[in-house]
């Protein structure tokens, strides 16, 4: 209603404002996760077995998925995994999936891949509390570097966010040949 009648200040309505603003919050995480010394003295700890963060959230990412399409009836196997494997990288994985197999499975994707970012930055306190702090890494997915980044880092800790950066873009790099491969290769 305040769109309508005029009551929103002109400068809210930049279509610019939401892209200059997530720049600003990753600034600022990125800021506070590079002053943190204890941060860099974790990457190092735990040096290589970074590497499992990535792959065994696509192997839950994966794994769910499959779970999830016995449960579906309009899906098959390999459309459900899928979806799954675009780890919250809805604007490309959806572009890549209504390519690949039609406009409906790609809104199906684009759907799944936000209510993940949503849920992830609704949770993340609760996962972080009851399944340990790479857990909102783990729900983020590739959003983890970015979009998911600043909530991440507030409840598990700046130290993660390094990991977290890592993970995303991992994952990001992952998603334009995981999906191909799925819906080209997989034979369910």
């Amino acid at each position: 209603m305040a769109g309508i009648y005029d009551l929103v200040p002109s400068f809210l309505a930049n279509e610019n404002l939401p892209t200059v603003l997530l720049c600003v919050l990753m600034v600022l995480a990125g800021m506070n996760t590079g002053s943190d010394k204890e941060a860099f003295y974790i990457l190092k700890r735990i040096n290589f077995r970074i590497l499992l963060v990535p792959i065994f959230i696509i192997a839950g990412s994966l794994l769910g998925a499959a779970f999830v399409s016995f449960l579906m009836n309009d899906l098959s196997l390999k459309e459900t995994i899928a979806v799954g494997a675009g780890m919250g990288y809805y604007s490309l994985s959806s572009v890549i999936i209504s390519r690949l197999s039609g406009p409906q499975l790609g809104v199906v994707a684009l759907l799944s891949n936000i209510f993940r970012e949503i849920l992830t930055l609704v949770y993340v306190p609760i996962l972080v509390r009851y399944f340990g702090k790479l857990a909102g890494i783990a729900s983020g997915g590739a959003t983890a570097m970015d979009t998911t980044l600043p909530v991440i880092v507030k409840y598990s800790g700046s130290e993660y966010g390094i990991i977290a950066v890592f993970s995303g873009i991992v994952l990001t790099l992952l998603v334009p040949l995981l999906i191909p491969l799925i819906l080209d290769f997989f034979i369910f």
